[in-house]
């Protein structure tokens, strides 16, 4: 190893963190973007200096993106669809029983 090189990990090595902002209380957090760091407080930091300099937002979360589990788009319809033969899932299925009240 050369004087020039260093024992520290490069960038590139760095993992992938996902940003979200939340611009205001009562607000929900959105997806802002994406930037590596070494770790979870780095990542924090440089989420704040990177995507709240104007002071666009009041709270941050930073997640790994390999720590992200999605759905797949394409297959949207067979993900959401209420299940056939499972209408017990809904309040519709259920008659009021005669001794309940206030229902």
């Amino acid at each position: 190893m050369s004087s020039t090189e260093s024992t520290a990990p490069r960038r590139s090595q760095w993992p992938l963190w996902e940003v979200f902002v939340r611009s205001s209380r009562g607000l929900s957090h959105v997806h802002a973007g994406s930037l590596h760091a070494p770790d979870a407080q780095m990542a924090l930091r440089n989420a704040r200096d990177l995507y709240t300099r104007r002071n666009e937002g009041v709270s941050l979360w930073v997640v790994r993106s390999e720590d992200i589990t999605a759905s797949d788009p394409d297959q949207k319809d067979a993900f959401f669809e209420s299940a056939q033969g499972k209408q017990y899932r809904h309040a519709t299925y259920y008659t009021k029983s005669e001794g309940v009240k206030h229902l």
